[in-house]
């Protein structure tokens, strides 16, 4: 694994998983922060998953979202499946980033600077996890492979076809 790899994933899991420990600790005084991105997410993800036994509450959604990144956090940390760790940090990122730093509806400019500092702070994180995301480690990833494997398919398919051509000129010439 290359130093950079080393150096990286730690350092960017570091984030998620303090702020996941806070989210799980302090659920109660966030929620009335994420209520309006839980009420809209819930009925989604209920739809989604019905039989899923999905939390009801903000409370609960903070919860869980904390959950996730301090389990996400240490995997990637750790370098255990560190995409699909990324990737979930991702998608825990996004609904807390809209809950808690809407600068936008910000009316003092001080509070409307920190909150849009705190946006756009997560804007870079959610940048690195996309890089984490897509990182293959050098590797060939999905779409190249599925490319390779299509590829091999249709040039065996052409030797074949020419083969097959040869063996049959070959049994005429024997039969006439």
């Amino acid at each position: 694994m290359a130093v950079t790899r080393l150096l990286a994933r730690p350092l960017l899991a570091s984030f998620f998983v303090i702020n996941g420990v806070n989210s799980v600790r302090h659920a109660r005084e966030i929620a009335p922060q994420a209520a309006p991105v839980t009420d809209a997410i819930a009925p989604l993800a209920h739809r989604a998953a019905p039989q899923a036994p999905l939390p009801q509450d903000p409370a609960a959604w903070v919860r869980t979202n904390g959950i996730l990144q301090v389990l996400a956090g240490l995997a990637l940390a750790i370098g255990k499946f560190p995409r699909m760790a990324a990737a979930v940090l991702l998608a825990t990122l996004v609904p807390s980033t809209a809950a808690r730093y809407r600068f936008w509806e910000a009316a003092d400019t001080h509070e409307r600077s920190e909150l849009q500092n705190h946006f756009l702070k997560n804007a870079a994180l959610a940048g690195g996890l996309m890089i984490a995301a897509g990182d293959t480690e050098g590797n060939p990833g999905l779409a190249w492979r599925a490319r390779r494997a299509a590829k091999d398919a249709r040039r065996e398919a052409g030797h074949l076809a020419r083969s097959a051509k040869r063996e049959a000129k070959l049994v005429k010439a024997e039969l006439t």
